[in-house]
């Protein structure tokens, strides 16, 4: 099987979260092809674990920080005695990305010295290739352990924060010393086209995030309706969201239609805006949060609702809209990012512009009107399509492909 006698490490920054289940279905996906993959995260979440598989990620993760300053400044200089050369042109790097970055030199130089671990650990266990997710301070991470040991390496993007600020994150730089770069849309692969050279391009290759089949062997059938929708809307309560304009879209519902209700599963700091938000609307017996739940709760949640309402300002792809679709739940969402890649209006759902919460508001009375019938077929396309594209362990083929490739030497799209 292609893959099976590989060697990863996997460098990421806070991991397990709870937001990045897909990393963790990723994973377990190239495992399953006989992949072995090490765990090297920057940090621990600061939040506690409630799902049982982030809890077992968490037992199988390494975490440099935890080595404290004294075990990164060993790592340091352990690594300026093996390689002197290759030490100094790491920290010239750091340096000179550390000066266009936001972030600043300083912190660069403690992804440097995060680095220096990587590159020890990563020699210490035969890794053949480097991975990140993320195009952030991982992906720096990456670049520099990758300059320090040799070893080659490449890194997911996902957007929204890379497109925002792409040259704070030095995202040229880490694209054209890369082996390959991955995007999880097409929309997601032209924007790192923007900024790299052309003849980067065909390293730039398209990976979906997955989800894993099985896990939605047999959706529930669409509830009853009555012409008063239940929605849900999973994820962090953070500004990209777009919960406040779903909390003022519900608002305009409820007074046509009293006996919608809305679900918010997640939580951030932008809670306590959301809940004023629904008090000041009148919406505290429409609106329930639940808080950060398990996989478990989501799917319970998706199976008790007629849709899942996704807001978002700013997105990459989201992971939920695909879990919603597997589950044979049409999907209202905004018109945004690689969105309207899986979403197809009036086929699986509905896409309204960004902010705009008559329109957000128009389309949760549409679907209220739709009928049992008709969502149930909208439904079951969404679940057609999303099965057929984000595959977890077809996606993971691609991805110990583009792996192989790299460490064997073959094209790897160059």
């Amino acid at each position: 099987m292609l893959g099976s006698d590989l060697k990863l490490a996997y460098v990421l920054n806070t991991y397990p979260q709870r937001s990045h289940s897909f990393i963790r279905r990723e994973l377990q996906a190239l495992e399953r092809r006989g992949i072995s993959v090490l765990r090297l995260a920057m940090r621990r979440a600061d939040m506690r674990l409630v799902d049982p598989l982030d809890q077992d990620e968490l037992a199988r993760t390494e975490h440099v920080l935890d080595r404290g300053a004294f075990g990164l400044i060993g790592a340091s200089l352990r690594q300026v005695a093996r390689r002197p050369g290759a030490w100094l042109a790491a920290l010239r790097l750091a340096v000179a990305v550390g000066r266009r970055s936001d972030s600043g030199v300083v912190r660069h130089l403690i992804y440097f010295a995060e680095a220096c671990h990587v590159a020890a650990r990563a020699r210490r266990e035969d890794i053949q290739h480097l991975h990140a997710h993320f195009g952030t301070n991982a992906a720096t991470v990456a670049m520099l352990a990758s300059t320090l040991s040799g070893i080659p390496y490449s890194f997911t993007v996902h957007g929204p924060e890379e497109f925002d600020s792409p040259q704070a994150f030095g995202l040229d730089e880490k694209m054209r010393r890369a082996a390959f770069i991955v995007a999880i849309s097409q929309f997601g692969r032209s924007q790192l086209c923007r900024w790299v050279a052309p003849e980067v391009w065909p390293r730039i290759h398209v990976v979906h995030c997955g989800i894993e089949p099985a896990a939605f062997a047999a959706p529930r059938p669409m509830p009853d309706i009555d012409a008063a929708p239940r929605l849900v809307c999973i994820g962090r309560f953070v500004e990209q969201k777009g919960h406040l304009t779903l909390i003022a879209a519900m608002a305009q519902v409820c007074r046509l239609v009293p006996g919608a209700h809305l679900t918010l599963l997640g939580d951030g700091e932008m809670r306590p805006l959301i809940e004023s938000a629904i008090r000041e609307n009148g919406l505290t017996q429409a609106v329930t949060i639940t808080g950060w739940v398990g996989e478990d709760r989501i799917r319970a949640e998706l199976a008790a609702a007629h849709a899942l309402v996704v807001p978002s300002f700013a997105e990459g792809l989201p992971m939920v809209v695909m879990e919603a679709m597997a589950a044979a739940r049409p999907v209202i969402a905004t018109y945004i990012a690689g969105t309207p890649e899986l979403v197809q209006p009036g086929v699986t759902g509905w896409l309204i512009p960004a902010g705009d919460a008559t329109a957000l508001a128009e389309a949760i009375l549409a679907l209220g009107a739709s009928g049992r019938e008709t969502l149930q077929e909208m439904g079951l396309a969404g679940r057609e399509r999303v099965l057929a594209r984000h595959d977890t362990d077809r996606e993971a083929a691609k991805l110990a492909a583009l792996f192989d490739a790299s460490i064997n030497g073959a094209d790897a799209g160059r």
